[in-house]
């Protein structure tokens, strides 16, 4: 199942996974380039869609089911900052040891691997772990009910395990689509829960507001905090907290600013720009890490050999989630990757890409373990633009990159 969120709605895909008693992972990204352009996106819920996203280009989310009731959720965030966050609500002073904090990190999905670690070391109960799983997954199905542009696509694969619990898709949407309607009140004050609320007019907040309400405003309106890392700190949910703040905003005393918005948008851009033209970046997804470093050695050493005008930069990953997570921001002009791998094989990431206008047309090689017809042929129904046999020579791998690799 996959296609478009203007021709299907996110809460209209979740009901059909949850019909079909399906288990697998929704993957959902926004398609922001070709958002706002066209006669038809002129209505207020387009003009919030847009200012809801705009500072989130090109953002994804995986949703994990299992029998059509939700499990976990994921917005493409690989980093613990999120479940740092949440316990933080629980006051609680987390120190892994270097030794477990790197096997969790190295998981498919560290987030989840950090925390079944609390719970087997007893750090965190797992009424705590059931409240920090359902927020995560709170948080990710206001965003996807919240977005009206992207793209889609699920596909069948074994439950995620270990397992706390299942959540009903029905009833989670039932509870969040009210918030999201009311969310939509708050436009043009508040349009993102990433917005940082920044005081601007501390004496009219003395004047109007008790001691103890202005305190709580220094505390977190210092510009530095999103509604977002409020809402997790508090463990509330996002429109509780913007609810809160509202009416200062709309009094003036406080402002929505974005992080880093104080920076000339415009010459950051430019200057992105700029060293994205001197570069050209290779993506290697393989679960293999030998496999990885024995390609970029490769690339590296005969660079000389590769026809090309511009820098090489390489990045590989053995995690095929935290791969998806950084392709928007590295942008890769080539994509090689293994067809074997168990959390999420070569095919389905090469298929999921192919959903996406920024990875339409991009050369995908796949790496197969022996010449097969099969194999061959799957990876061309999947969408790659062609295959190297592994193990291959030298010379194999560059003549690929060399026919491939163009800078335009």
């Amino acid at each position: 199942m996959q296609g478009n969120l203007n021709e299907i709605d996110i809460r209209s895909i979740l009901q059909l996974i949850e019909l079909g008693q399906r288990t697998g992972i929704l993957f959902v990204e926004t398609d922001t380039e070709n958002h706002y352009q066209g006669g038809k996106q002129t209505s207020q819920q387009t003009l919030i869609s847009k200012s809801y996203w705009y500072r989130n280009q090109q953002k994804c989310w995986l949703v994990f089911f299992e029998h059509g009731k939700i499990v976990y959720a994921i917005d493409g965030n690989h980093n613990l900052s999120r479940l740092q966050a949440y316990l933080r609500h629980y006051r609680l002073q987390v120190r892994l040891s270097k030794a477990k904090l790197a096997a969790s990190l190295s998981s498919s999905l560290p987030e989840y691997a950090c925390l079944w670690l609390l719970i087997s070391e007893n750090t965190i109960s797992l009424s705590q772990a059931h409240s920090i799983i359902h927020s995560f997954i709170q948080e990710a199905i206001f965003d996807l009910l919240s977005l009206y542009q992207g793209t889609f696509s699920f596909k069948s694969s074994s439950p995620l395990t270990p397992q706390l619990a299942t959540w009903e898709t029905t009833a989670l949407v039932a509870q969040i689509m009210p918030q999201v309607q009311e969310w939509k009140q708050l436009y043009p004050y508040i349009d993102s829960p990433e917005q940082l609320p920044h005081i601007v007019d501390m004496l009219r907040l003395k004047a109007s507001l008790p001691v103890k309400t202005v305190d709580k405003l220094q505390r977190w309106a210092d510009g530095k905090t999103s509604l977002r890392q409020l809402s997790r700190y508090l463990n509330r949910d996002i429109l509780t907290v913007a609810r809160a703040i509202y009416p200062y905003v709309h009094q003036g005393w406080l402002k929505m600013v974005y992080k880093n918005s104080y920076n000339p948008e415009a010459e950051l851009k430019k200057q992105c720009n700029q060293q994205h033209r001197q570069e050209l970046r290779i993506v290697c997804i393989n679960d293999n890490a030998s496999t990885s470093k024995s390609i970029e050695s490769i690339l590296r050493s005969h660079n000389h050999q590769l026809h090309l005008q511009q820098s090489l930069q390489i990045h590989t990953f053995t995690n095929p989630f935290e791969a998806l997570a950084h392709l928007f921001q590295i942008q890769p002009h080539l994509i090689l990757c293994d067809i074997m791998m168990p959390e999420l094989n070569g095919y389905e990431i090469c298929a999921m890409l192919r959903h996406s206008e920024a990875f339409r047309y991009l050369p995908i090689l796949m790496l197969l373990n022996k010449d097969s017809m099969i194999y061959n042929i799957k990876s061309t129904i999947a969408g790659a633009t062609d295959y190297l046999i592994t193990p291959f020579q030298d010379t194999e791998l560059l003549i690929l990159v060399n026919k491939y690799l163009t800078f335009s």
